[in-house]
């Protein structure tokens, strides 16, 4: 059975999850990523009234990314991750929490791997068929319109 109490580390993904998946590209690279001010302020607000640590774990590089977990405090990033699964354990090795105690929330197919070794799992309405039957919870809201802080809600609720 869930209890907040358990949770001490909320793992998310990027795109399709903090933002709504879309990629705004000029031939100059990446021009913009957008994300909601609620999930912003779930994690840099109510996770650390809990002790939560956030995380996060994304497949693309991306200067803008970078620069949404400076502003959020969000000291634990780490982009280019070919291997999610393989990434989420080291950094949980690292932080010394299990993974039983490790909330993950992700929208596709490879991030399934990583949510498999989380102890609950939540995804965006969203999210693709074969991640919603692997999840706890199914926001009532799409990725990067405040999926990330009502899963964050959900999670801190007794």
């Amino acid at each position: 059975m869930r209890l907040e109490k358990d949770v001490k580390m909320l793992v998310m993904d990027v795109d399709g999850t903090l933002t709504d998946g879309r990629i705004h590209m000029s031939a100059q690279g990446e021009l913009f990523k957008s994300f909601d001010v609620k999930d912003g302020y779930g994690i840099h607000m109510l996770l650390p009234r809990r002790q939560i640590v956030p995380v996060v774990i994304t497949g693309r590089t991306s200067e803008i990314v970078e620069k949404r977990c400076e502003e959020l405090g969000i000291r634990h990033l780490y982009q280019g991750a070919a291997r999610k699964d393989e990434c989420l354990r080291a950094v949980a090795q690292e932080l010394g929490v299990p993974l039983a105690q490790a909330a993950c929330i992700g929208d596709d197919e490879n991030d399934l791997p990583m949510m498999d070794l989380c102890g609950v799992c939540g995804c965006p309405a969203d999210a693709v068929d074969a991640v919603k039957e692997r999840c706890t919870f199914v926001s009532r809201y799409a990725g990067g319109r405040g999926a990330v802080r009502e899963f964050i809600e959900w999670l801190l609720r007794p």
